[in-house]
């Protein structure tokens, strides 16, 4: 992926410059605004592939900035942040526009790696027939998955969750993303779905390999491991 195009709107310095630090580091151009009406007005002057908009933004208040920003005609996908970390603050975000929504304190590596879904997303990329990643590959039009050459007998659920981590090979794959993009809800259920749908996956892509494929990140989600 080529270098993308950021913007952040972050009133915590500290943060900002850890965050920006990274993505220059990847090759990404972030433009760091501390307030909502800079962010405001340069959202409205240029065209960014990612906004990322902290919640609380001192005397300004991010969720309406983001309406405002909605308001305005920037389609840009938007990732919020916020210390109110509780499913029902990121249901108010989610509906107030925001297109993900990511708890503080948070690992920088696990922002960019959503930045990177939004705007996979975003993109409507054509993938090719066939993802390959470390030992897997996943046939679209086959609806088929192999590791090591060696075919795993996947449910239509089950390719549709490897699917879904392929195209997110190696990045940190969140309960709420599964459920929006793989189940189609915007809602929590409160049921075990995810989990016990991945635990099958697990089992079948990690059955007879030494080496584990699906990594669990505690209080965060899933990630695919090359399986080499």
């Amino acid at each position: 992926m080529d270098g993308l195009k950021i913007l952040y709107i972050e009133d915590d310095a500290h943060t900002a410059t850890r965050v920006k630090e990274l993505a220059l580091s990847r090759g990404d151009d972030l433009h760091w605004e501390s307030d909502g009406a800079s962010g405001l007005r340069l959202a409205g002057q240029d065209r960014f592939d990612v906004i990322i908009l902290d919640r609380m933004l001192g005397n300004d208040d991010g969720l309406k900035i983001l309406a405002r920003l909605r308001e305005s005609g920037v389609d840009t996908p938007i990732l919020m942040l916020s210390a109110l970390g509780r499913t029902s603050d990121r249901a108010e975000g989610l509906d107030a526009g925001a297109d993900d929504y990511l708890g503080k304190p948070f690992e920088a590596a696990e922002l960019m790696a959503r930045v990177n879904a939004l705007h996979r997303r975003a993109s409507g990329r054509v993938h090719s027939a066939v993802i390959l990643y470390g030992a897997f590959e996943c046939h679209l039009k086959a609806r088929t998955a192999f590791r090591e050459n060696r075919h795993l007998a996947l449910s239509p659920k089950e390719f549709e969750l490897f699917h879904y981590f392929m195209e997110n090979a190696g990045e940190v794959v969140t309960r709420e993303m599964l459920l929006r993009d793989v189940w189609n809800m915007s809602f929590d259920p409160q049921t075990n779905v995810v989990d016990v749908n991945i635990g099958r996956l697990r089992r079948k892509l990690e059955d007879g390999f030494a080496a584990p494929a699906l990594e669990t990140v505690w209080g965060t989600g899933f990630r695919l491991l090359d399986g080499k």
